[in-house]
């Protein structure tokens, strides 16, 4: 059984309207604590430990309704709810395993537009969801579920320094001793949960930062901005001449860089650069990175010539998660950007990455550029096609045409279709040594969906 209400990375849609209404939200609290209260049945009550859920989201407008709806439904269920405001969504994962918590959950739709919203979940020891629980909850959410008796409803409160906490926890992943003085950086914030917290992190370490995308209306989140629309940093980057620029996205698991001449540094060659210093100083776990079936021939090439593998794990960062767990990487990720430095964290963490990189780029004294050139992509060609309806990838027609491309591609290339699971796309990618192959394949292909008549208008 496959679960209808998650996707990928949690629960998302339009926000009020379902899955992101109000009634089907409050379920979706009262069957999480339900659920995880049934599996910890003689831990939730200590004495005045009572189950605690904690709630932190992005700027989006909705974010106040979904916030409403969830706390509703916890303390309903008994449970008391710690409210951090907005916070990007590596910190709600730190915080619940720092507050002992029972359960995180962060309200955003990450990249998505402030239209859409969403609900992702962490366990106690701060991963997010399995497919078991996320099905299981799922069947409790469609069910008659009984409420805690009026003299054990759950309470609520804020938690005023949630934001100090993270920015301490980030800054404690940086070299001891070293500083960024000297370093000019534009970092974009995508008026989203970084806003306050990721300046903060940077100019106390010493850099000298001009931010922008720090002025969140509820409206503009990722709007023209951020990690997903790149323009505006390049262009502050060569105005200002600074030595780099940092891009995170709405709810700050995503980190875009780019070099002093405004090229961009995308999440693969991110985790190459890093793969390479972690290697030569020996902390590099499980000889090789985990990536996905997006990420670009170039760098498993590059990889391979190290004697490192490139872990192929399907799109979403819990399906890199596992596959790290499974090989023993210590680096994680995807091409778009989410990093997962397991040292440190336990689900993608854009500002944590970012130091990284910085640390490496203060030791060397080199420019970002010259660090950052460990690889050549391949040519990549990515097409996202908006649908009304889902369309069946798997029927005769399109399992002859994506079959075909594949062997026109051979051993020289990959193709990869898929619907996207955090928006009602489906995604064409192919890469390989010969662009103008890979330009009809993703051209014929688009035709063919097109034909299905399931497009959006």
């Amino acid at each position: 059984m496959q679960s209808r209400l998650f996707g990928t990375d949690g629960v998302r849609g339009q926000a009020n309207s379902w899955p992101m209404s109000p009634d089907v939200i409050l379920k979706l609290a009262m069957a999480s604590s339900h659920y995880f209260m049934k599996k910890m049945p003689h831990e939730w009550i200590h004495g005045d430990h009572r189950f605690m859920v904690v709630i932190g989201k992005d700027t989006r407008l909705s974010g106040y309704m979904v916030e409403a709806a969830l706390m509703a439904g916890f303390v309903a269920m008994g449970a008391d709810v710690v409210l951090l405001g907005p916070l990007p969504t590596p910190a709600v994962s730190m915080l619940t395993r720092s507050l002992r918590a029972n359960l995180g959950v962060m309200i955003s739709a990450s990249h998505n537009p402030f239209e859409d919203n969403g609900i992702k979940f962490f366990t106690a020891d701060g991963y997010k969801l399995s497919a078991e629980d996320e099905i299981k909850i799922e069947e409790l959410a469609a069910s008659d579920i009984p409420l805690a008796s009026s003299g054990k409803v759950g309470k609520a409160k804020r938690l005023d320094d949630a934001a100090g906490r993270y920015i301490e926890f980030a800054k404690a992943t940086f070299p001891r001793g070293q500083r960024l003085d000297g370093l000019k950086i534009v970092l974009d914030c995508a008026n989203g949960a970084g806003y306050k917290v990721a300046p903060k992190v940077l100019w106390e370490l010493g850099a000298d930062v001009i931010p922008i995308g720090i002025e969140p209306n509820g409206l503009n989140i990722n709007k023209d901005c951020g990690a997903t629309s790149l323009d505006l940093i390049k262009k502050r980057v060569l105005e200002e001449k600074a030595d780099l620029g940092i891009a995170l996205d709405g709810d700050a698991d995503r980190l875009i860089m780019i070099d002093e001449n405004g090229a961009t540094l995308d999440g693969d060659q991110l985790m190459a650069l890093i793969a390479t210093v972690w290697l030569a100083n020996g902390s590099l776990k499980g000889e090789g990175v985990v990536s996905t079936v997006m990420s670009n021939l170039g760098f498993e090439r590059y990889l391979q010539d190290k004697d490192l593998t490139l872990h192929r794990a399907s799109v979403g960062d819990r399906c890199v998660l596992e596959m790290m767990k499974e090989t023993g990487c210590n680096i994680g990720g995807e091409q778009s950007g989410h990093i997962i430095l397991s040292d440190y964290v336990t689900t993608g963490d854009g500002l944590i990455a970012a130091l990284q990189v910085l640390s490496l780029l203060q030791k060397s004294k080199c420019k970002v550029s010259e660090l950052a050139s460990t690889f050549i992509p391949v040519p990549q060609i990515l097409k996202n096609m908006r649908i009304s309806k889902k369309i069946d990838l798997n029927s005769p027609s399109m399992s002859r045409a994506i079959k075909g491309a594949e062997q026109e591609l051979g051993d020289s290339g990959r193709l990869l279709v898929r619907a996207s699971g955090t928006e009602p796309l489906i995604r064409i990618m192919a890469q390989g040594d010969d662009q103008n192959l890979l330009l009809k394949i993703v051209h014929n292909l688009a035709e063919i969906i097109k034909g299905c008549g399931n497009l959006a208008a």
